[in-house]
């Protein structure tokens, strides 16, 4: 079977879908669940500043959007405005380069969902715990992850709506300290003034492990390119959504940054993970012996947390659903409620898988991450470029800027990011084995599923049309 033959002519919605029409996300659930899918709010970003210094580190949070956000963002566009087909990303690069680079798009995705989802719940119990040491006892923190999980599965069961007005009120919630943090510091100009621009000695990141953290905290733009059946005037709503989330996380970034900066804050107290909160006690101060703005800080990072973990949930679980319609994934993926039309199927799954790996504590693969994730983006860049040579004339709300030669240049700067992100993995062991092997092993391990499910592709093709079988 040829890995490039157009899937166009492969009906994709073989299994029966409800004529009710549900509710559907409009503009601002949808950049708030962008939001949360890319960044989640400030927290954990500390090792950017420590490791880099203030002036490199804010430059890196500067340029980053414009070397790695937009040009994703251009592309997300482009494409989720030209086919806005649930499964996002999938559906994408299975139309443009076929079967083979489709399965792989979903694949690398879900695999990196595997390190990525395991994040969350850890850092939400990492909060939890400073308000609470209990947590820290035995496996009560275990039992506080596999709330996360199951909170965050029953809200995506309650459908999509849902989850994307949660999303809306988080943000503004996780928001508030920082803003505090903000509006405090024209009263406390040098009132904890250090060597501000100096990086924190012994951080171990330095300025490439800096660029890489930041990289981690500024991707998942595609995420919420899997819903797009279920967005309202998605065509015109996601390259809205997109620029706003871009300027959004950047300012939810530099903003806070520069703030303490100007403090006199140095760059050493960011040495720790959480130690916003710690800063924020600060500058906050003490309101009837409680150090009020550190509670509001530890908060919002368990909210942060929770919020970052129920929007992927929404993305991820739409990329099995998609697959099943295609024949590609078992057909019980395909299963939906009558009421919203949910995955009810891939959600529960999902979510189990991710709840077993709670145990494992992938909380710094940050590097393993952005390689699975880079490889499945690069194949996003190159569908773009395919798409506009082997389809001009479809129909397309929005383009990347600059013809042909936009769409082909828009993927350097963030392929150049992801050859770093390589180097670093090269250094770097994981389960006893050097990470860029690691990371391979997987990318092999993807060729052998696809192969290993032609059995289900085949029978699905044989159950719609021989048209379809021969084209295959």
């Amino acid at each position: 079977m040829s890995t490039l033959s157009l899937p166009a002519q492969i009906p994709s919605q073989a299994l029966p879908i409800s004529k009710k029409r549900a509710a559907k996300l409009t503009l601002w659930p949808l950049v708030a669940a962008t939001f949360f899918m890319v960044s989640g709010g400030t927290y954990g970003t500390e090792a950017i500043i420590s490791g880099a210094g203030y002036g490199r580190g804010i430059l890196v949070l500067l340029f980053l959007p414009v070397l790695w956000c937009l040009p994703t963002a251009f592309m997300i566009g482009e494409l989720s405005s030209a086919l806005p087909h649930e499964g996002g990303y999938y559906a994408w690069v299975r139309r443009g380069l076929g079967n083979f680079w489709g399965f792989q798009e979903a694949w690398l995705s879900l695999a990196a969902s595997i390190f990525d989802m395991a994040i969350y719940p850890t850092l939400f119990v990492f909060y939890l715990k400073q308000m609470s040491p209990w947590f820290g006892e035995g496996n009560h923190g275990i039992l506080a992850g596999l709330f996360v999980v199951v909170t965050c599965a029953a809200l995506n069961l309650a459908g999509i709506r849902v989850v994307g007005i949660t999303s809306l009120w988080l943000f503004f919630l996780l928001s508030l300290p920082f803003g505090l943090i903000v509006a405090l510091t024209p009263l406390k100009l040098g009132a904890f003034a250090g060597e501000p621009h100096a990086a924190s000695t012994g951080a171990g990141v330095g300025l490439l492990g800096a660029i890489l953290v930041a990289m981690w905290n500024y991707m998942g733009w595609d995420n919420a390119s899997t819903i797009a059946q279920e967005v309202e005037r998605p065509q015109r709503t996601y390259p809205k959504a997109m620029i706003a989330a871009v300027i959004l996380v950047s300012l939810t970034y530099v903003l806070p940054f520069l703030a303490v900066y100007f403090t006199g804050t140095p760059a050493s107290a960011f040495a720790e993970d959480g130690s916003w909160a710690t800063i924020a006690g600060q500058l906050g101060g003490k309101l009837m012996g409680y150090e009020w703005l550190r509670a509001m800080v530890t908060i919002g990072g368990m909210m942060s947390a929770f919020g970052m973990f129920n929007a992927l949930v929404m993305s991820y679980s739409r990329l099995p659903l998609a697959m099943a319609k295609d024949g590609m994934m078992p057909g019980v993926f395909g299963r939906v409620t009558r009421k919203n039309e949910t995955p009810w199927v891939a959600i529960v799954v999902l979510a189990s898988c991710w709840a077993l790996c709670l145990g494992l504590g992938f909380k710094r693969l940050v590097t393993l991450d952005i390689m699975l994730y880079g490889a499945a983006l690069m194949l996003e860049f190159v569908t773009l470029v395919v798409l506009r040579v082997r389809e001009p004339k479809l129909k397309r709300e929005f383009r990347v800027p600059g013809g042909m030669a936009g769409a082909v240049t828009c993927g350097i700067f963030p392929l150049g990011l992801l050859l770093l992100s390589l180097v670093e993995s090269d250094r770097e062991t994981i389960l006893g084995m050097n990470g860029l092997l690691f990371g391979m092993i997987i990318v092999v391990a993807g060729f052998l599923m696809y192969y290993a499910t032609r059995r289900i592709q085949a029978r699905f093709t044989s159950e719609t049309t021989p048209e379809a079988a021969a084209a295959d």
